[in-house]
């Protein structure tokens, strides 16, 4: 990735972080889960209300914490919109650095997949609850 296309991921971290998107407690959620980082503190509380199809209607987060944990949780909520159960089972940690866009150093590796630890919490629970 050249500089210009690092700066410009950059800069949607940072506006993410600083925006977040969907950032609410949803009351009528179909599932929730929490994601956290306990080295640094950081946690993000990931909601979904599904259709009856088992497609995402509605996403949101709750959280504290730092600008690339914050900005992912943030960017998830927007791309799992649409998508199915199935399809978010096959998400996997290179999906979330591609979202992101930047070189994730090791130190910064669970900041950035606090988000995909929310997703997976998420998905186990919405399986114990179709038990």
């Amino acid at each position: 990735m050249d500089s210009h296309s690092q700066s410009l991921y950059q800069e949607n971290i940072v506006d993410h972080a600083r925006h977040p998107r969907n950032h609410y407690e949803m009351l009528h959620a179909t599932v929730s889960a929490v994601g956290d980082n306990p080295s640094c503190g950081d946690n993000g509380n990931l909601s979904v209300l599904l259709d009856e199809g088992e497609k995402v209607i509605e996403a949101s987060f709750m959280g504290v914490g730092c600008a690339i944990s914050q900005a992912g949780l943030s960017m998830l909520t927007e791309h799992i919109k649409g998508k199915s159960i199935q399809e978010l089972k096959r998400m996997m940690p290179g999906d979330i650095y591609a979202m992101l866009g930047v070189t994730i150093t090791p130190a910064r590796v669970n900041c950035a997949l606090l988000c995909y630890r929310a997703l997976e919490q998420l998905l186990v629970t919405y399986d114990k609850k179709e038990k």
